[in-house]
Parts: structure tokens; sequence; C-alpha cells
């Protein structure tokens, strides 16, 4: 797992650090706002079944969901 650079009150971050954060962003970015969005579907806190269902369950609703967005 990586984490990004965190400053303390007399340690202000280096250039480079920065940098890294900003990139690391730009990563987490996406899959947070596909998990931000597939919150939007209550069906998924109801899902009881087999994992590999629940996987393709997952996908198509991210399929529609990126097309809806999209638009």
């Amino acid at each position: 797992m990586i984490t990004g650079y965190k400053a303390a009150r007399n340690r202000p971050l280096t250039r480079g650090q920065k940098l890294s954060n900003t990139a690391l962003a730009a990563v987490r970015a996406p899959v947070e706002h596909g998990f931000a969005h597939l919150k939007n579907w209550r069906v998924l806190g109801k899902v009881r079944t087999d994992p590999k269902w629940a996987t393709t369950l997952v996908r198509a609703l991210l399929v529609l969901t990126n097309r809806e967005v999209s638009r």
C-alpha cells in the first residue's frame, strides 16, 4: 500500500513530496469516484450471493453509471 507524505507543523513538505502526493492523488481519484458512484446503488447493500455473481453485478453497474455520468 502506498501512502502520501504528511507535513508536520515544524517540517513542511519538499517539492518532491508534494509532486509525489499529487501523482498519488491522480491515481486514487478515479477509484474513489467509482466507489462513490457505487454507493448510490442501494442494491449492493443487500447482496448476499456468490462473489462471482456479485462481481459481475458490480461491473454491470459501473458500466451503467459511467454511461450515465458521461452524458
